[in-house]
């Protein structure tokens, strides 16, 4: 090969790539996030498959579940992000009246008054979609002023959290709150507030937390509470959940007894094995190989949503990507904490693996605004 053809055939395959990026910029889609959701879901069916008793109908709705969340998550993405912006307070008092709706209207599932099952529509958690809006509406406060913030802005923010997070504890769904409150705290702490407040503002939770558990904790919560120090002090009412699922993590080891195969899960020891507590099935069945497998999958779009944070334009993007990506880390470790006895039940499912679908379609909302701030942040867009 001579110089010349060298040098076409290094342009030629310059022009390829340049053209494959068109490509994806016209679609603004993130081909490596995408990619990496495709696995993961792809994934959280076969698992869900044996978590369910081999229930074809079941797998089949969280497939079309996932379809329709890939369909909307699309969609999503080809908005500007400066749309979620403009509109954040509209969406933020949006999201409060139906807060609001549910404690009225609202259905009761699992113990928490979090559902709202209207005419002609399908039952859905609105809780679920305040895990975006409240940091959309905190980057578009915090994004827009001086930072780090200072005190004033600070407690404007906090009553931000605080209110959705309080609405949806009076639901009885207090994983939702945490998850709610925490989502609104990564933005704040994305602004650049000082350590010294972080460690101040953590310590007076914890000398707070007694009082919170003497005066205003419900039963369930405190059982919840003492499960978690000792699961054996109710063996076979609060703390079995947790007994069986280290049972299935432990008995699966490093290959795990193979797909299908798991006495715990199979023969229905495991409590809430298609939701909750999902990962000791996987665990059981696919052993720690399979548990680092999906590890280096979260760590994957976890690594790629930090990227896309990295390179965003502005302050709004930035600080809404960073909280996304950080709700999605506080999500996956949170349920996996939680079935290996690290944490204490607050039940939170397992990211794309659980059944689920209000909690699925909103995952995937996140995802459609960090691709819309991906497409934002390459060069040549506008």
């Amino acid at each position: 090969m001579t110089s010349r053809d060298f040098t076409r055939h290094f342009s030629d395959a310059a022009d390829s790539n340049r053209a494959n990026n068109t490509f994806w910029q016209i679609l603004r889609i993130d081909p490596p996030l995408v990619l990496a959701l495709l696995v993961l879901s792809a994934f959280g069916l076969m698992v869900l498959y044996s978590a369910s008793g081999e229930n074809e109908a079941e797998v089949r709705r969280q497939a079309i579940t996932m379809v329709v969340a890939f369909v909307v998550m699309f969609i999503i993405a080809q908005f500007n992000v400066h749309f979620f912006r403009r509109w954040a307070p509209s969406m933020y008092a949006g999201g409060l009246a139906l807060l609001i709706l549910v404690l009225v209207f609202g259905v009761e599932a699992n113990g928490a008054k979090s559902w709202l099952d209207l005419p002609g529509l399908p039952s859905f958690q609105p809780s679920e979609i305040m895990k975006f809006v409240v940091p959309i509406l905190l980057a578009w406060y915090l994004g827009s002023r001086p930072l780090p913030p200072n005190f004033k802005h600070l407690f404007w923010a906090a009553i931000m959290i605080m209110v959705p997070a309080g609405l949806i504890v009076i639901q009885n769904d207090t994983g939702t709150a945490i998850m709610v409150a925490m989502s609104g705290v990564f933005v704040v702490l994305l602004a650049g507030i000082g350590w010294k407040l972080v460690v101040s503002g953590g310590l007076l939770a914890l000398l707070a937390s007694p009082g919170w558990y003497i005066f205003l904790a419900q039963q369930h919560q405190k059982n919840r509470i003492l499960t978690f120090f000792d699961p054996y002090r109710d063996p076979t009412g609060a703390g079995y959940n947790i007994i069986q699922s280290q049972i299935a993590i432990g008995s699966g080891g490093i290959y795990g007894k193979g797909w299908l195969n798991g006495a715990q899960s199979q023969l229905d020891f495991i409590p809430e094995s298609n939701t909750d507590f999902i990962l000791a099935v996987l665990a059981e069945e696919f052993g720690m190989l399979g548990v680092l497998f999906l590890i280096l999958l979260y760590l994957f779009v976890l690594i790629r949503g930090f990227y896309i944070t990295f390179n965003a334009r502005d302050m709004f993007s930035r600080l809404l990507a960073g909280s996304i990506t950080l709700t999605f880390f506080f999500y996956m470790f949170v349920n996996m904490a939680m079935v290996t006895g690290l944490l204490p039940v607050i039940g939170l499912p397992l990211p794309l693996i659980s059944r689920g679908g209000t909690s699925i379609l909103t995952l995937f909302i996140g995802f459609g605004i960090l691709m819309s701030i991906s497409a934002k942040g390459r060069r040549g867009y506008n």
